[in-house]
């Protein structure tokens, strides 16, 4: 059913859950996993011509191990599991849905708050975005609190 899985992550603690819930789906279908990082081209352009460049090679950063976490998740879970992981920059949602595309997923797994999330309404900007433009189905995870009464372990 699942043979290709794209987790887009932002490393915020939020997406977590989300990477577990693709993991393990990955893992009962024997299915590839892909993780994306983008980095956000308008965060980057909108930030002073003297630290822009910084910038970029923070968020490259942060991406990157961000997208480590992914995996070293993914060999926690399945040893047999290996993730290919990916940095891009642009505006998230378009390069989500572009990825998605190029690895021809048959889902995209993310989380429904990230980084910017307090400041969000619903789901999240970034994961409305691609529930709404994206043709890929696009399966949003929820961050459960420890108080939740559902809370389950996936």
């Amino acid at each position: 059913m699942f043979d290709t899985i794209v987790v887009a992550t932002d490393g915020s603690d939020s997406v977590q859950r989300a990477v577990s819930v693709a993991v393990d789906v990955a893992a009962r279908f024997d299915a590839e996993v892909h993780a994306v990082y983008v980095v956000d081209a308008g965060e980057v352009e909108s930030s002073p011509d003297t630290v822009r460049e910084d910038l970029r090679d923070a968020l490259d950063d942060e991406g990157r191990d961000a997208l480590d976490r992914v995996a070293d998740a993914a060999h926690d879970r399945d040893g047999d599991l290996d993730v290919t992981i990916e940095v891009r920059e642009g505006r998230p949602a378009s390069e989500i849905d572009a990825y998605a595309r190029d690895v021809d997923a048959d889902v995209v797994a993310m989380g429904t708050r990230g980084r910017h999330g307090e400041n969000r309404f619903l789901i999240g900007s970034v994961a409305e975005r691609v529930v709404r433009t994206c043709p890929i189905p696009v399966l949003t995870v929820r961050q459960l609190t420890d108080e939740s009464p559902r809370r389950t372990t996936v």
